[in-house]
């Protein structure tokens, strides 16, 4: 049925490996603006995620659509991407690992907003010392496309048994995208979305959602079978 016997793993960017969080926070503040806490903004949705909650709203507005001001934000995002922001503790390590084992396909989605957003997780990743030339993919979907069809997409490109699928994701709609395209979901709530929201609001299995970085590694070593990390 299936020619490969290899396994295959979609990571999300940002929110799951990438502390995309911080990275927008502090573009935020060299622009005068204040996108508030963690936990209030896991509990946004949409435009608001990004101008704030009620406590920020009007200021941010008033920045955002100045202007320059939404060209000049992106622009500041782009440079703090590429030349500041952080993996989450442990993702270098466990990204590293699964590019050398041999029956593990690894690619990289992405929805992120910089400029040529490829290239900005390039550099990202290359300053951490991993070699993005060793992903199977590195996909920008565009926040208006679904993800389920390009999960499909890879997984029957590459022929690989959604038995022997995985996908890592912050949010409702990575699970949603991960289960439509018949592969195993790995769920975060310390990125984009919170745990309340992901088991209350849209009913994700408690028991496949890592509440920390550490914790995601943790399970994904063991769902692929891969060493626990030195040290």
């Amino acid at each position: 049925m299936y020619r490969s016997l290899d396994r295959l793993i979609i990571i999300d960017a940002d929110g799951t490996v990438i502390d995309a969080f911080a990275a927008i926070g502090q573009a935020f503040a060299l622009h005068g603006m204040d996108i508030g806490d963690l936990e209030r903004f896991q509990k946004r949705r949409n435009l608001f995620k990004y101008l704030g909650g009620l406590k920020e709203f009007p200021r941010n507005l008033a920045k955002h659509f100045g202007k320059r001001g939404h060209k000049g934000l992106i622009n500041t995002l782009t440079d703090i991407y590429r030349e500041e922001a952080s993996l989450y503790p442990g993702m270098v390590e466990l990204i590293g690992d699964l590019l050398a084992t041999p029956d593990i396909r690894v690619g990289v989605v992405t929805r992120n907003v910089t400029h040529e957003p490829k290239k900005t997780l390039e550099s990202l990743f290359t300053r951490h010392g991993l070699d993005v030339g060793s992903l199977d993919f590195l996909h920008h979907i565009p926040l208006r496309d679904e993800k389920t069809p390009y999960f499909k997409a890879v997984r029957r490109q590459l022929d690989i048994n959604p038995a022997r699928a995985f996908a890592c994701g912050d949010e409702h709609k990575d699970f949603a995208a991960a289960i439509g395209a018949g592969m195993h979901p790995f769920i975060v709530s310390y990125g984009f979305e919170d745990f309340a929201r992901l088991t209350r609001k849209f009913a994700v299995p408690e028991e496949i959602i890592s509440q920390s970085p550490l914790e995601l590694c943790r399970r994904v070593r063991h769902g692929l079978q891969i060493a626990e990390a030195a040290g």
